[in-house]
């Protein structure tokens, strides 16, 4: 497993620096949380901003794929974090969104707490399932459980509000659904969707990536759909997943441009291998595609049928889950 050191983060100027005790936080006290993916529902891109950055509007909702943060409070002379990995190639420097995290925690806090992390990744890069955002937030969420709750939610959610962990971040510190605008930071926290138990997804994941900066090149202003943004959040608010007009993602068609080959993978899902899904759409900007139901051929028939046809990194089944609050 990969294992280094990540520098350490000062308190910003003027703010106290309190002591890893006087704050609660117990070295060796440990906490293990779950640091789920998401799937995008609908994605509207609005426009694109002065600053390059593209304003959308975009359902975000939790599934039960996901990764395992374990973090433990180091003694309280130590001086930087510990990072460990089970994926070799992931970055466990200050260049991890983990490290990048705490960092931005200890700035916010003003505490001098440092922690081991141990991360079980399963889910992929370039995905767009919101690896990198996820762990960031949950990293955030699990320094302030073990630092005493110095934080409300509130202002939690307030410091996670910056780029130097990710647009995503401020989505996984709500309960798992919400109705994100601008560059996906402002996050409105929506009522649990009308969805049945239980209601299977199949998260399709090809052995490559996409990224996000070329799907957004790629991506032609003048082709997006123009379906109200607040039309679409109606439909799944009242109707769950059962409606067939809200499933929009306008980076499918850069994304399919960039990689020719993720379009074909869409169209086998959708009508190539009488599957019969409900609904076959992209997550984010790709490369993950997700499928809403059960295969009519049965799951290990799906299975077979993909991987034969094309190379896959992984399928997974899930469902759509939320958290209570302050969980």
């Amino acid at each position: 497993a990969a294992r280094r050191r990540g520098r350490g983060a000062r308190a910003a100027p003027g703010r106290e620096r309190r002591t890893a005790l006087g704050a609660g936080a117990v070295p060796g006290t440990k906490v293990s949380l779950f640091s789920p993916a998401k799937i995008n529902l609908f994605l509207r891109i609005v426009r694109r901003r002065p600053d390059g950055y593209h304003d959308l509007a975009s359902l975000f909702h939790t599934v039960s794929f996901g990764d395992t943060l374990d973090m433990e409070v180091l003694p309280a002379d130590a001086t930087h974090d510990e990072l460990e990995c089970n994926l070799p190639g992931v970055p466990v420097d200050d260049s991890n969104l983990v490290i990048r995290a705490l960092n931005l925690f200890r700035k916010k806090s003003g505490l001098s707490t440092f922690f081991r992390i141990r991360l079980q990744k399963n889910i992929p890069a370039q995905a767009g399932m919101g690896g990198g955002s996820s762990n960031a937030a949950t990293a955030f969420f699990g320094a302030n459980k073990l630092c005493g709750y110095v934080a409300s939610p509130a202002e939690l959610l307030q410091w996670a509000d910056d780029p130097v962990i990710g647009s995503d971040a401020s989505f996984f510190l709500s309960e798992g659904t919400a109705y994100c605008t601008g560059r996906g930071e402002i996050v409105t926290p929506v009522d649990p969707l009308p969805v049945p138990a239980g209601t299977p997804l199949y998260l399709v994941k090809p052995a490559y990536g996409l990224s996000t900066p070329k799907v957004f090149k790629a991506m032609d202003l003048n082709g997006l759909s123009t379906a109200d943004p607040e039309d679409l959040l109606r439909a799944f608010k009242q109707e769950g997943v059962s409606h067939t007009t809200g499933w929009v993602n306008d980076l499918e068609k850069p994304a399919f441009k960039v990689t020719p080959d993720l379009g074909k993978l869409k169209d086998f899902l959708v009508s190539g291998g009488g599957f019969d899904f409900q609904v076959v759409l992209m997550s984010g900007s790709g490369s993950t595609i997700y499928c809403v139901g059960e295969p009519a051929c049965g799951a290990d028939a799906f299975r077979e049928a993909v991987t034969d046809k094309f190379n896959i990194e992984g399928i997974w089944r899930a469902e759509l889950v939320r958290r209570a609050a302050g969980e």
